[in-house]
């Protein structure tokens, strides 16, 4: 008895003084280890998330080392790619073959994500934030808060819009999951350290209904959304003139000895370029192809401008570019399919990330048919086509004038007889008379509105403590 006695006493000191050591390292590395580290997550694709990526080279120009964790399903901008100090941490994506009842199915997944997110957040150098988009934000939110407690870290929750107002678009306002998520996010919600927002409505909203504090980051363009000049936009147009259709020219001169575009033309002996005179005029909207845009108020539209043209309407031809991937993109592509223009030539590309603000920069008139699920978040979009002081026409929801002003830098239109109107009055005799929307392309340009990188030092470094 005495000798087993004296075994487990000697193993229980043991274990004690392993224990130990484990705590003394763990605290030694919590109190050394996450200084100037901060973990930048999104349960989503990273490729498809430009507000989390801003976060991350801001944080990285400020001299942090910065984790991106998340889905790597379309490549980031090159400017994160190319960063020194920020290391993309990607996800796998697990949830494979669906089978079973939709609810188990849901269970499963957010159980899957919510282990694998949890271990690769563990498995990363110990920050001293986690940023954390929301939504999604089941069970992200949860997890990167055990995360948090577990690093001594604070976590920080950018909310873009709420998780439970889009998956109620999908399954109604009063279904059993919804509720739940709603329940959920505003419970965990509450758990983080600190909360930035999209919109002073969010920022109201967070306050009374939910007992959050936040700070209102609004979406500024990065330095690259700027107008593009007119060499550069020839060679975006040669370049997809190879791929798609409406960039080709219209008619091909025998006379002509440079090269063309259906918008632009160089000459082949000096170089120079110039808009083709008989242009079509270039809209352009940009879409994730979900429930939360419902772009048959865009075609709908485009019928009525095509029928003003066989009424004998001085309107150009129009090119029509919807870029974006997602759910729906098949469904409206088989609608687009079924339209028979003579005057109206629309595409549907995924551009490179460096390509999209090349065209932004060169079209005349964005369209925008985001409708917020919340009535609380802003299109980025529409944040972007300012940036290239592209004037916008946008459909309506709630706190939309927080950023479109309408008859000042764009217009506000409620359906598609509107919207039609609109483009009828903007490109009448167009390129000839300009109008309007040189009108808004002017105010846009003298609004000298503030950068992220400006916006971001002003309202998110104080929250990080400049000096830590």
């Amino acid at each position: 008895k005495m000798a087993g006695s004296g075994v487990l006493a000697v193993a229980l000191a043991a274990v004690v003084v392993l224990l130990a050591a484990w705590l003394w390292w763990w605290r030694r590395r919590a109190a050394a280890g996450g200084a100037g580290r901060v973990c930048v997550a999104v349960l989503g694709d990273l490729g498809r998330s430009p507000r989390m990526q801003y976060h991350a080279l801001s944080l990285a120009r400020h001299g942090r080392d910065v984790a991106l964790l998340g889905y790597l399903r379309d490549r980031p901008h090159g400017d994160v790619l190319r960063s020194g100090r920020i290391r993309l941490v990607p996800m796998t994506d697990l949830w494979g073959r669906q089978v079973g009842p939709k609810l188990f199915q849901y269970v499963v997944k957010v159980v899957v994500q919510a282990v694998q997110l949890l271990y690769t957040m563990l498995k990363i150098d110990q920050p001293s934030y986690i940023l954390l988009q929301n939504p999604p934000g089941l069970p992200a939110i949860a997890v990167a808060w055990l995360a948090c407690l577990f690093w001594r870290s604070k976590l920080i929750i950018d909310w873009h819009n709420y998780g439970y107002t889009v998956m109620g678009l999908s399954h109604g306002r009063n279904h059993p999951l919804v509720q739940i998520a709603e329940w959920y996010e505003k419970l965990f919600g509450r758990l983080s350290d600190y909360n930035l927002c999209v919109t002073n409505a969010m920022k109201e909203d967070l306050w009374v209904n939910c007992n959050i504090k936040a700070v209102t980051l609004y979406d500024k363009p990065a330095a690259y959304f700027k107008e593009t000049p007119l060499e550069l936009q020839h060679h975006l147009y040669m370049k997809l003139a190879e791929d798609y259709e409406p960039f080709k020219p219209r008619t091909e001169s025998v006379s002509w000895s440079g090269e063309k575009s259906a918008f632009t033309e160089m000459d082949g002996s000096n170089g120079h370029v110039r808009k083709s005179r008989a242009r079509p005029a270039l809209l352009i909207s940009s879409t994730s192809w979900t429930e939360d845009e419902d772009f048959s108020v865009l075609l709908e539209a485009l019928e009525g401008y095509e029928q003003y043209i066989n009424e004998g309407v001085k309107l150009p031809p129009l090119v029509c570019v919807i870029t974006g991937k997602g759910p729906l993109k098949d469904y409206y592509n088989g609608l687009i399919n079924k339209l028979h223009f003579r005057h109206i030539q629309i595409c549907t590309p995924w551009l490179e990330a460096e390509d999209y603000p090349l065209l932004l920069g060169s079209a005349d008139l964005g369209v925008c048919l985001h409708k917020s699920s919340s009535g609380l978040d802003l299109p980025m979009k529409v944040v972007d086509m300012f940036g290239c002081c592209l004037p916008v026409c946008a459909i309506h929801f709630e706190c939309l004038h927080e950023l479109v002003k309408h008859d000042e830098n764009g217009l506000i239109f409620r359906d598609s007889d509107e919207l039609a109107e609109q483009l009828k009055m903007l490109f009448l005799e167009f390129p000839i008379v300009e109008g309007k929307l040189h009108s808004f392309r002017k105010n846009l340009r003298a609004c000298k509105q503030l950068r992220w990188d400006e916006s971001w030092d002003q309202t998110v470094l104080p929250l990080l403590g400049q000096n830590e």
